[in-house]
C-alpha cells in the first residue's frame, strides 16, 4: 500500500509541475478488491515505448488509459469475492506480445513467469511515462507477503481515519450524493421498466420520485408502481408501460444536509396512426419498408380466464387477422407469464398455424400459474391480449396432508453446495405444516435421495455433499402431522462447481481476435501451506442450521485448496473440527445439529497437499436462532364486486416484513368454516381478482403473507360480499322511432338497453335538435323528468320543421351514452288510415327451438281500432327478401310462440298491427335474437306439497341486486292475489293456487328482473289441473304404500314368517298386529319385529295348529297417513302350509343328526363314468357309512369298495371302474406272474349286472339316516340315457377321408357303448347296408364307408346318434369342393395301388455278394415281376452289358432273367445290377462279384506268417 501511495504523490506533483492536460489512475487494493473488471472500448490510439531496467533490457510499455476506463485486475465472483486475476486484452500487435514472452525466457527466470510480468507492468505502466521506475524481480512469496503488509497499512490507516471521525461527529455529516444514478430507457408498450440508484449521505437520506415534476404515490396505484429501498439502492418499477409513461422521471434525496437529484428519461414506444407520410418524410417506428403496408391487427377468439388442475394439460389460444395479407410474412408471437417471456421447454409449447396463436401448458404445476399475455408484433406495431389462469391442486392421496410446496430454485451453487429455495403452498392441510423434506436427483438417473433427515421449517436449505462436476436436480415435500404432500415439480439442473470455473465458462473469449489468452508456467508454490482464509461470516441463522461463508486465502498455491471447519462453544476454549473426515471445497458450509439457543464461535481452516494452514479470524459468538421473523399479518382486506364470477380483493401490505414471497387469498361462503385459496401462487401485489366463485354466493376474504420463515397470521375477515357483476350504466337505447306525427306533436317510441348494466332501468331521458339542410343545430333536453317508458309525446313543435331525436337510459349508476339519432323527421300530420306500427317487441323465454315474442299495442290506431297483429320472422343473416309470416290468421293477443326454431341460428322479428283499413307498417325489427337456451336457466315446475297445496315454482341462479320475480298469467302481470300467492325466497319464487278451478287456466310465466332474461312458462290445461287435483286428493288424505303386501313364509324348524314392507314412513309410525279381527301381542306364540328403517313388518308363529286357521291383518298408523294389509289362509291353502311346516320341523330334527344333504342320485361324467353320489353333513368321525347293493353290504375287501371314494361331505360310487385284482403270487417274492394272470381289458362304463338297487346309511349315537336309489328298470334306463347323451354330445364334426378303395366318412366320440343306436341317412334317407356301403364302429370312431363312390354318392350326409330323447344328429354336405377333393384323392391313391401292385420289381434269387473262385463259372438267376412284363437290363459298375462270348444273358417266361460269365477272371470282380422297368416304375437288383485265386490268398497268408 505504501509504495502504490508514494507513487500517486510522485504523479500529482509531476502533473503540477508539468500541466499535463492527460491524467493517470492507480488503482488501489480495496478498489480492487471492490470491483470486477470491465472492458471499456477508447477510441483514442495508444503509443508504444520502451523502458530500459537495470540490466538494460527494453520492455515494452503502453500508454496509459483515459481517466474514464478505469479498470481493476482482480476478478470477482457474484459474491463479490476475489476468485483470480484477470488479465487484460492486450492493445498491441502479436510481435510485441511474442517479444514479450521470448525476451523473459532469454532471462531463464523460473520462479517468475510470463502472467506475473505482464501483471506488474500493467499496475505500474501509468507510472512508468511520468518517472523512472526501478523495476526487480520479486518472486510470488516476496510478492504476496508484500501485497499482506500493503494491506495491514490499510488497514491499519482505515481504522486511525474511522476513529478520526467518531472524535469529530460533525464531520461525518454531508448532504446527499448520488453514487449510481438512474439511467433512461426505451421500451416497448406493455413491458416493464425498473429505474435504480444508490444514494450516499449522513444521515441516511430519503429518496422520492416524481414523474414530470409531479410525486409518484406508489400506494396510491399499487398495480402501477412499485417502490423499494433496500441497503441504499432505491427502484422505480413502472409495470405494463404504455405511451402516457413517456417522461422524466426524477430521483431526490434529501437529508438535513440538503438535497440531491438525478434525472432519467423514459420512452414508450409505439406505433403513431396519421396522416400518410410522403416519400421524403422521415418513416415512423413500424413502416414496413420492403412490403411498403401498415398492418392492422385484430385479435378475435380470445381464451378466458381459464382454470386447471396440477397434471392436466390446457391450451390457451386466440385467433389472430392480420390485415392487409401479405404473401410469406408472418408476425412474431410472443407469449408471456406475469410479463415475464415464456421461452418453449417440456412444459411449454407454442404453435401459430398462420391464423391461430395456441399455447399449451403440458402437465401444469402451480408455477405456471398467472397472467397470461399474447402479444402479436407486426412491423406497425403490436396488439395483446391477456387473461388469468389459475392453477389448483390436484387431490391429495391421504386426506389432511398438505399439497406440494412450488417454484424450488437453486442458488449460490459451488463445487459441493447449493443452497435450494422454494414457497410454501397455499393449503397446509388439516393441520400446520410441521416443515419440508428436499430431494436430489443426479442428472441422468432416477434415484431420488433425501437431503434432510429432520424436516426443515424455512423455505431453504443449504444442500452439502455434492460431487464436483456432476448435473442434480431437486424437489421438495411438505409434512404435517397427516403426511406428507406430493413432490414439487422439479428445480432446473445445477452443476456442482467452482463459481470461478462458472465464471469462466460463461465469460466465453475475451480477446477479439483469437479468443482468450492463456499464459501458463511452472508451479513455484509446490510444497506450500496454504494461508488462513479471511472474512469468515455467517450469512443465514436458523433453528435448523447455520451457514459460514469466507474469502479464499490470498496464499494457496495452484493445486486448490480444502477447508476444515471448527466450532467452540461459548464459554470454553476447546475448538472442534466439525468436519473431520472430509474436507469441503466450496467456501461455504452448513452446519447442523446444533443446540437452539446457546452460542457459538466459528473459524475455518485451509488445507491442501502440503498440510493445514492457519486458522482463520473466530466469527464471534453466534447465537443459534432463526434470524428471520414471520411476516406480520397484512391489513384488512375490502372484496368489491367484479362480475358475476370474480371479487376484487384489496389490502394493506404487512409491514416491516424482510424478504416477503407474496400473499394468498382465502375465501369461505358465509355460515360455513371452509377455507379455499383463490391463489395457488403468491402474489407481490396488494390487489388480487378472485376468479371462479359461484353466482350470488356471499363471500369474506382474508389475506395471509409468507416468506422464508412461514406463513403470517391471516388478517381478519372481511366485510361479507355477494359475488355478482358490478352495476355500471346501461347500455345505449336502440331502435328510435316515429310512431305518429301531428302539427305540433310527434309520438317516438324506443327499445330499451339490452345491457342495462345490473340494475333496474329507472328512466329515459330525450334529446332533440332542429336540422335545416346539411345544418344541424344543438342538443337540448325535451324532459328534465326521467320517463318511466318506452315511448313520449314531443310536444310543442313547429310544423313542416324537421328534426332529429336521441334517448339516453338511466340507472342507479347513472345516465348511458345518447342512442344514435333517428333520421331528419318532418313534423307534420299524418293522413294515413291503417294502424301504426306496434312498439315495445322484446323476447322472453328464449330456448333452443323457441322464443315468445312480445309487444304492445300502436301508438297510433289509425282510423279505426286494431283487430289483430301478424309476426314477421326471418334469419338475420337473409335479407329483406327474407321475411315471412309465422301464422296465417291475425293474432288477437300481444304476444306470441315461435317454435321450430334452428339452434344456433339468430333470427329478427317485426310486428304489423292490423284494423278495418288494412295492415299498417311493421315495427321496428326486434333483433338478431340467439337460439340458444342460455346456460343456468331452469323451466317452472309444479308442485304438490304433502298438505296437498298446488304451487308453480321458478328457480334463478343469477339473481343480482335488485332483481325480483314478476308473475304473468297470459302475458298480463298478476296484480289480483285472490287466486294467488306469491312467495319468493332469495332465488326461488313460488305461486301458490289459493283455490284451484277452471278459472285457473291459462298460460303463467315468470320474468325475473335486472337479469339477461331469465324467464320461463307453464300452461295449465283441464286435464292437467284434473291430474293435480287427485294428486293434492292423495296427499291431503294419505295411504301408507307398502312395497309388498303381505306374504307368508316358511323357516327352518317349521316356524312360518307373515312380512310386508312399506315403502317409507316415519319414526312415528305404529302397527296393530290382528288376527280374526282381534289384536294380538307379543307372547310365546306370537313374536312380532317392525324396523322402521327398513320398512320391513314380521310376524313369526313356532307352529300351526288348527284354531289359527283365518285372516291375519297388520294395521298401520304414521300420522295423519294410515295403511293396511292382510292375508286369508284357510281350507286347503292353510292344510297344506301347516303339512310343509309340520315336513321342516321333522327335517330339522333329522339334521340335528348325521343326515344326507343331498340324496343318493346319478351323475354321467365328461369321461362317461357313471357315478352314484351323495353329499352328507353333520358327520363325525365315529360315524359309521354304510353302502349296500340289493341288501347286501358292500364289505372293505369286496372289489365294489374300491369303487366307493369319499372327498369332505360328499361320497361317491363309480360303477363302470376297472378294478384290478391283486392277489399274491404263490411262486417267489419278484417273480413274474405268468402270462395268464395278466389282468382282463377294462370292463364296460355300466352294463345289466351294475342293475340293483343301492342304499347308504349313516349312523351314530345321535341318530341315522339312509337314502335309496333304484337302478333297475326305470332307474337304469335313465342312466343309460344320460351316457347316451354325454356320447352323442361328445361326437366331434363328421370329417372325409379317402382310401384306395373309397370315401369314408368317421366321426370320434369319447365312449361306446354296444347298445348306442347310431344311423347314417343320405339325403334324409336312411342308409340300407351293402358290399359298397358299410357302417360300423372301431374303438371311438364311428364311420361310414362308401367304396368305389360314383357320382350318386354325393350329398348332405347325416349321422343320428340316440341320446335318450331326440338323438343328436351330425351333418357332412359331401358336394362341391368336399366331394371333388375327396374323389380326386380316391383316384389318386386308387391309382397309385394299382401302380404298386404291377410295378416292374426283382422278387429274389439274387444274392447280396458272390464270391467264386478264378476260372469258375457264374450263373444267377434273378425273379422279376411287373405287369406288362418289364424290360430287364443288366450293368456292371454301371455299364450296361450285352450278350457276347463272355456274357450270355437271357430272360425266359418274362420272370426269369439270368447272366451266365463262363471261366470268371479276377476282372470279372464289380458291382453287377439287374434292372428291370415297366410303365408303371422301375427297380435295380444289385449285387457284388468277387473273384480271388486261391495262390494269392497263399502267397499273402505265408507273407503274414
Amino acid at each position: 500500500m505504501s509504495a502504490s501511495v508514494q507513487v500517486t504523490q510522485k504523479l500529482q506533483k509531476l502533473q503540477q509541475q508539468q500541466q499535463c492536460e492527460s491524467s493517470c489512475y492507480l488503482s488501489s487494493t480495496s478498489a480492487v478488491q471492490q470491483q470486477s473488471f470491465s472492458s471499456y472500448k477508447t477510441s483514442s490510439r495508444r503509443q508504444k515505448t520502451t523502458v530500459k531496467t537495470e540490466k538494460r533490457q527494453e520492455v515494452v510499455k503502453l500508454s496509459p488509459l483515459p481517466k474514464r476506463a478505469k479498470r481493476t485486475y482482480l476478478a470477482m465472483d457474484t459474491d463479490k469475492e476475489v476468485i483470480g486475476y484477470v488479465i487484460p486484452v492486450f492493445r498491441a500487435n502479436h510481435e510485441v506480445v511474442r517479444g514479450l514472452m521470448e525476451a523473459q525466457e532469454e532471462e531463464e527466470v523460473t520462479e517468475e513467469g510470463i502472467h506475473y510480468v505482464a501483471m506488474r507492468n500493467l499496475f505500474v505502466r501509468e507510472a512508468r511515462e511520468a518517472v523512472d521506475v526501478k523495476v526487480e524481480k520479486k518472486t510470488r512469496s516476496t510478492h504476496i507477503r508484500e501485497s499482506a503488509g500493503r494491506m495491514e497499512l490499510s488497514k491499519t490507516m482505515e481504522e486511525w481515519a474511522e476513529f478520526r471521525k467518531k472524535m469529530n461527529p460533525d464531520s461525518l455529516t454531508h448532504p446527499p450524493e448520488f453514487i449510481v444514478k438512474p439511467r433512461g430507457q426505451t421500451v416497448w408498450e406493455g413491458r416493464t421498466v425498473r429505474l435504480h440508484c444508490t444514494a450516499a449521505g449522513w444521515p441516511k437520506p430519503r429518496v422520492a420520485w416524481y414523474k414530470n415534476n409531479v410525486l409518484i404515490d406508489a400506494k396510491a396505484r399499487p398495480q402501477k408502481y412499485t417502490i423499494e429501498s433496500s441497503y441504499n439502492m432505491h427502484s422505480l418499477e413502472i409495470k405494463n408501460c404504455d405511451f402516457m409513461d413517456t417522461a422524466q422521471y426524477h430521483a431526490s434525496a434529501l437529508n438535513v444536509k440538503g438535497e440531491a437529484s438525478a434525472v432519467a428519461t423514459v420512452v414508450v414506444k409505439r406505433f403513431q396512426e396519421g396522416e400518410e407520410a410522403g416519400p421524403l418524410d422521415p418513416k415512423p417506428h413500424g413502416f414496413c419498408a420492403e412490403h411498403g403496408v401498415t398492418f392492422e391487427t385484430t385479435i378475435i377468439d380470445k381464451f378466458e380466464v381459464a382454470f386447471g388442475r396440477e397434471g392436466e394439460t390446457l391450451s390457451l389460444g386466440c385467433t389472430v387477422i392480420i390485415y392487409p395479407t401479405v404473401k410469406k410474412y408472418q408476425p412474431e408471437v410472443v407469449w408471456s407469464r406475469n410479463s415475464v417471456p415464456l421461452k418453449p421447454s417440456q412444459w411449454v409449447h407454442t404453435h401459430w398455424s398462420g391464423e391461430r396463436a395456441t399455447l399449451t401448458l403440458v402437465h401444469l404445476n402451480k408455477e405456471d400459474e398467472g397472467m397470461y399475455t399474447l402479444r402479436v408484433n407486426t412491423k406497425s406495431g403490436f396488439d395483446t391480449y391477456s387473461a388469468y389462469v389459475y392453477v389448483r391442486d390436484a387431490d391429495v392421496e391421504v386426506e389432511g396432508v398438505p399439497v406440494a410446496p412450488l417454484d424450488v430454485r437453486c442458488h449460490d451453487a459451488n463445487k459441493d453446495y447449493v443452497v435450494v429455495t422454494w414457497k410454501q403452498p397455499a393449503v397446509e392441510g388439516s393441520s400446520s405444516i410441521l416443515g419440508y423434506f428436499v430431494d436430489r436427483c443426479e442428472v441422468g438417473t432416477h434415484h431420488w435421495a433425501q437431503c434432510n433427515e429432520a424436516p426443515v421449517k424455512y423455505a431453504r436449505f443449504p444442500v452439502t455433499g455434492l460431487v464436483e462436476g456432476r448435473s442434480y436436480v431437486f424437489r421438495v415435500r411438505a409434512t404435517n402431522k397427516e403426511g406428507v404432500s406430493r413432490p414439487s415439480r422439479v428445480s432446473d439442473a445445477v452443476v456442482a462447481m467452482d463459481p470461478s470455473d462458472r465464471a469462466r465458462l460463461r465469460a466465453g473469449p475475451s480477446a477479439p481476435w483469437t479468443g482468450m489468452i492463456k499464459f501458463t508456467e511452472e508451479d513455484p508454490t509446490v510444497g506450500v501451506v496454504p494461508g488462513e482464509p479471511s472474512d469468515v461470516v455467517v450469512t443465514e441463522a436458523t433453528k435448523s442450521y447455520v451457514v459460514l461463508a469466507w474469502k479464499p486465502p490470498v496464499q494457496r498455491g495452484h493445486e486448490g485448496v480444502m477447508y476444515y471447519i471448527e466450532k467452540c462453544i461459548s464459554g470454553t476454549d476447546a475448538w472442534q473440527r466439525v468436519n473431520s473426515g472430509m474436507p469441503v471445497k466450496s467456501p461455504r458450509f452448513a452446519l447442523f445439529d446444533l443446540a437452539e439457543g446457546r452460542s457459538y464461535s466459528f473459524r475455518v481452516r485451509c488445507c491442501n497437499s502440503s498440510g493445514v494452514g492457519e486458522a482463520s479470524a473466530s466469527t464471534g459468538e453466534i447465537t443459534v436462532g432463526d434470524k428471520l421473523d414471520l411476516p406480520s399479518s397484512p391489513g384488512n382486506p375490502v372484496a368489491t364486486r367484479n362480475t358475476d364470477t370474480s371479487v376484487v380483493v384489496f389490502w394493506g401490505a404487512s409491514k416491516d416484513v424482510k424478504y416477503l414471497v407474496g400473499y394468498y387469498v382465502e375465501y369461505s361462503e358465509v355460515g360455513t368454516d371452509v377455507w379455499t385459496p383463490c391463489n395457488n401462487k403468491p402474489v407481490k401485489q396488494t390487489r388480487f381478482v378472485c376468479h371462479g366463485l359461484t353466482t350470488g354466493s356471499n363471500c369474506v376474504f382474508r389475506v395471509k403473507a409468507v416468506n422464508a420463515a412461514g406463513y403470517s397470521q391471516s388478517s381478519s375477515a372481511s366485510e361479507a360480499v355477494v359475488v355478482k357483476a358490478a352495476i355500471s350504466v346501461p347500455g345505449r337505447a336502440t331502435s328510435v322511432t316515429l310512431l305518429e306525427a301531428a302539427k305540433d306533436y310527434m309520438m317516438l317510441a324506443w327499445t330499451e338497453p339490452a345491457n342495462k348494466g345490473g340494475a333496474d332501468i329507472r328512466g329515459y331521458f330525450v334529446d332533440y335538435r332542429t336540422v335545416k339542410g346539411d345544418v344541424v343545430g344543438k342538443w337540448h333536453e325535451m324532459n328534465l323528468k326521467a320517463l318511466t317508458t318506452t315511448s313520449y309525446k314531443a310536444e310543442n313543435l313547429k310544423e313542416n320543421v324537421f328534426y332529429q331525436f336521441q334517448v339516453r337510459a338511466m340507472n342507479m349508476a347513472g345516465v348511458s351514452e345518447a342512442s344514435l339519432p333517428t333520421s331528419a323527421l318532418e313534423c307534420k300530420e299524418w293522413t294515413i288510415t291503417v294502424a301504426g306500427p306496434p312498439v315495445g317487441l322484446h323476447v322472453l323465454e328464449v330456448r333452443d327451438t323457441s322464443a315468445v315474442v312480445l309487444w304492445e299495442r300502436p301508438a297510433f290506431d289509425g282510423r279505426a281500432p286494431v283487430s289483430g297483429y301478424y309476426l314477421d320472422i326471418k334469419e338475420a343473416s337473409a335479407g329483406e327478401q327474407g321475411w315471412k309470416a309465422a301464422h296465417e290468421k291475425a293474432n288477437k293477443t300481444k304476444y306470441m310462440k315461435v317454435t321450430g326454431l334452428k339452434s344456433g341460428a339468430s333470427y329478427d322479428f317485426r310486428v304489423r298491427a292490423q284494423n278495418l283499413a288494412g295492415v299498417g307498417k311493421p315495427s321496428a325489427v326486434l333483433g338478431p335474437i340467439l337460439a340458444r337456451t342460455r346456460p343456468g336457466t331452469n323451466e317452472i315446475h309444479v308442485d304438490v306439497d304433502d298438505d296437498g297445496v298446488i304451487s308453480m315454482i321458478f328457480e334463478c341462479s343469477e339473481m343480482k341486486e335488485g332483481s325480483e320475480f314478476v308473475w304473468s298469467k297470459n302475458y298480463q302481470t298478476i296484480t289480483d292475489t285472490s287466486r294467488l300467492t306469491l312467495v319468493t325466497e332469495q332465488g326461488r319464487s313460488r305461486a301458490i293456487f289459493n283455490s284451484p278451478s277452471l278459472e285457473d287456466l291459462g298460460t303463467f310465466s315468470c320474468v325475473v328482473t335486472n337479469t339477461d332474461g331469465f324467464s320461463s312458462s307453464y300452461t295449465l290445461t283441464e286435464e292437467g289441473l284434473k291430474r293435480l287435483l287427485d294428486i293434492s286428493h292423495d296427499h291431503k288424505f294419505p295411504v301408507i304404500p307398502f312395497k309388498n303386501e303381505m306374504a307368508f313364509e316358511l323357516l327352518e324348524k317349521g316356524r312360518v314368517r307373515f312380512w310386508t314392507e312399506v315403502e317409507k314412513c316415519t319414526s312415528a309410525c305404529q302397527v296393530d298386529y290382528v288376527f280374526n279381527d282381534v289384536i294380538i301381542n307379543e307372547d310365546k306364540k306370537y313374536t312380532v319385529n317392525f324396523n322402521k328403517s327398513t320398512g320391513i313388518i314380521e310376524m313369526f308363529m313356532d307352529s300351526l295348529e288348527i284354531s289359527d286357521e283365518g285372516t291375519f291383518t297388520f294395521n298401520l298408523v304414521d300420522g295423519k297417513a294410515k295403511g293396511t294389509t292382510s292375508l286369508v289362509l284357510i281350507g286347503d291353502e292353510f292344510r297344506e302350509l301347516q303339512k310343509k311346516s309340520e315336513f321342516e320341523r321333522a327335517e330339522w330334527v333329522r339334521k340335528q343328526g348325521p343326515h344326507f344333504v343331498e340324496y343318493l342320485s346319478f351323475t354321467v361324467t365328461p369321461e362317461c363314468d357313471v357315478l352314484l353320489k351323495c353329499k352328507i353333513g353333520n358327520v363325525r368321525p365315529e360315524t359309521q357309512i354304510t353302502w349296500s347293493k340289493d341288501s347286501i353290504e358292500i364289505a372293505e375287501d369286496d372289489e365294489d369298495a374300491q369303487k366307493i371314494e369319499r372327498n369332505d361331505g360328499d361320497l361317491t360310487f363309480n360303477i363302470g371302474k376297472w378294478v384290478i385284482k391283486q392277489e399274491k403270487p404263490k411262486g417267489k417274492e419278484g417273480k413274474r406272474p405268468p402270462a395268464e394272470d395278466v389282468p382282463p381289458p377294462p370292463r364296460p362304463k355300466i352294463s345289466k349286472a351294475d342293475a340293483g338297487t343301492y342304499q347308504v346309511l349313516l349312523r351314530d349315537d345321535r341318530g341315522k339316516d339312509k337314502s335309496v336309489f333304484d337302478l333297475t328298470d326305470a332307474g337304469y334306463q335313465a342312466v343309460m340315457n344320460e351316457l347316451f347323451r354325454v356320447i352323442a354330445n361328445s361326437s366331434c364334426g363328421i370329417k372325409v377321408i379317402s382310401t384306395e378303395h373309397g370315401i369314408i366318412l368317421y366321426s370320434m366320440i369319447t365312449y361306446y357303448n354296444e347298445e348306442l343306436r347310431v344311423g347314417w341317412l343320405h339325403k334324409d334317407a336312411k342308409i340300407a347296408a351293402s358290399e359298397r356301403v358299410k357302417s360300423g364302429v372301431t374303438g371311438e370312431q364311428l364311420w361310414l364307408k362308401i367304396n368305389e363312390p360314383t357320382e350318386k354318392d354325393k350329398g348332405k350326409y347325416t349321422m343320428d346318434i340316440f341320446d335318450g330323447k331326440d338323438g343328436v344328429k351330425r351333418v357332412f354336405d359331401l358336394t362341391g369342393k368336399a366331394w371333388e377333393e375327396a374323389f380326386e384323392e380316391f383316384q389318386r391313391l386308387k391309382a397309385a395301388a394299382i401302380a404298386e401292385r404291377n410295378r416292374a420289381r426283382v422278387v429274389g434269387g439274387l444274392p447280396d455278394v458272390v464270391a467264386i473262385q478264378e476260372g469258375k463259372s457264374l450263373n444267377l438267376t434273378g425273379n422279376v415281376w411287373g405287369e406288362p412284363a418289364p424290360e430287364v437290363r443288366w450293368t456292371k459298375n454301371d455299364k450296361e452289358l450285352a450278350t457276347d462270348e463272355r456274357y450270355q444273358l437271357k430272360f425266359e417266361h418274362g420272370k426269369f432273367a439270368s447272366i451266365t460269365i463262363a471261366a470268371v477272371t479276377t476282372a470279372d470282380s464289380g458291382k453287377y445290377a439287374l434292372l428291370v422297368k415297366n410303365k408303371y416304375g422301375t427297380e435295380a437288383g444289385e449285387f457284388t462279384v468277387s473273384v480271388y485265386n486261391p495262390e494269392d490268398e497263399e502267397n499273402k497268408e505265408g507273407k503274414k506268417g
